[in-house]
């Protein structure tokens, strides 16, 4: 069942929200050669309590760790470790979660480790481009499915891989609530109301669709071993548009 969150609602889930947007803003500065993922999930954990929230992530069905630090050819769920160092040339999709007062912020941003390659530069890009161009179709009583075929009209455009296992969500109580959201056409029924809550995500791979879990049961990665990208944000549906809840 999709659950509309209440005014009051909206409002903590905004400031869970600015508080994941923090622990972001410190990503920009703080991604760079040299530095650990176990360094960046320390990070984003201080920031996350000194901001009096809860890290979702940690603990949620077992995982280990505050952000998931997914490298290059990880997708999604990567586990922060002190033997994971970012390299020159890396990009890494970082994941992070917070709880306040029981309402939840979810954001993903994948950020370049110096000097990247141009094809994965534009791998960025589009990503960001596939986000956008979807939550730019939201609003009111808009099909959830034309939000997902704006995502992948990007993605097609530029042919490039769509990963179809994984996808958004509703946000709120709970990290994930219904509905669930293709970065596709699929024929989803759901229509789009004033009040709802959702993670939106795309997940865009330099090449193809595929993608497997590694022994880990966590991390996620592209078949083919070519680089993938991960943007989101948490959106409130309203009667003309959204608000982004994920931001400073």
């Amino acid at each position: 069942m999709i659950k509309k969150k209440s005014r009051e609602e909206i409002k903590l889930m905004k400031t869970a929200g600015r508080i994941v947007a923090l622990v972001h803003d410190e990503m920009k500065h703080v991604v760079r050669p040299g530095i650990s993922t176990y360094e960046l999930d320390k990070i984003a954990h201080d920031i996350i309590r000194d901001n009096r929230a809860i890290p979702t992530f940690l603990g949620y069905h077992g995982f280990p760790a505050t952000i998931c630090a997914s490298i290059n050819e990880q997708v999604v769920h990567g586990i922060p470790s002190k033997d994971v160092i970012l390299q020159e040339g890396d990009v890494v999709s970082i994941d992070v979660g917070a709880t306040y007062r029981g309402l939840v912020g979810d954001s993903a941003w994948t950020y370049p480790v110096g000097e990247i390659k141009p094809e994965v530069q534009k791998l960025l890009e589009v990503c960001e481009a596939s986000l956008f161009a979807g939550l730019n179709t939201i609003k009111n009583n808009v099909k959830l499915d034309d939000m997902s075929g704006a995502i992948e009209d990007v993605v097609n455009a530029n042919k490039m891989g769509i990963v179809r296992q994984y996808g958004g969500h509703g946000v709120g109580r709970n990290m994930h609530e219904d509905p669930f959201i293709f970065n596709y056409r699929c024929g989803s029924n759901v229509i789009l109301k004033t009040g709802m809550t959702i993670a939106v995500e795309p997940m865009v791979n330099l090449g193809c669709d595929d993608v497997y879990v590694l022994e880990d049961e966590w991390t996620v990665v592209t078949r083919d071993g070519l680089p993938s990208a991960h943007f989101e944000h948490t959106v409130a549906v309203t009667d003309d548009g959204y608000e982004i809840l994920t931001k400073l």
